[in-house]
């Protein structure tokens, strides 16, 4: 998970927690660290793969925009589903998310229970529902 919100980073964990799937859970506060987590350099040399990547569009270093942009354009990193987990509501954002090839577009609701629900619903979905890409 990439965002620098500690409280929706808080709420997310939160709401894994009690998760039916054991989640490994690696959480990283800009779009340089996402990007050297997911290329494993330095620091990130020994993490695993992620099976899905929540990421958020407002970050300092790199916007989650640019690291949409690079993620897809790797060969090594472009089939791990990316879902945009956001407070943008703004079309434009949207759009631009989906031409990235985004997996899904979320609005973070404001209301806490909304929240949870939906990271709940993330789980459920992507991990029991979804057949997810090897890890090469």
């Amino acid at each position: 998970m990439a965002d620098d919100n500690q409280g929706d980073v808080r709420l997310a964990l939160e709401a894994l927690k009690g998760a039916k799937v054991k989640n490994n859970i690696h959480v990283v506060e800009d779009g340089m660290e996402a990007l050297a987590f997911l290329r494993k350099e330095g620091k990130y040399a020994k993490v695993p793969r992620p099976d899905i990547f929540l990421l958020d569009l407002n970050m300092p270093k790199k916007d989650g925009r640019e690291v949409l942009a690079e993620i897809k354009a790797d060969p090594e990193l472009k089939s791990i589903p990316v879902v945009i987990l956001t407070v943008s509501q703004a079309e434009e954002d949207i759009l631009k998310s989906y031409n990235l090839h985004a997996n899904c577009y979320i609005s973070k609701p404001v209301d806490l229970d909304q929240f949870i629900k939906i990271v709940k619903s993330l789980e459920d979905f992507w991990f029991t529902i979804v057949k997810l890409p090897p890890h090469e």
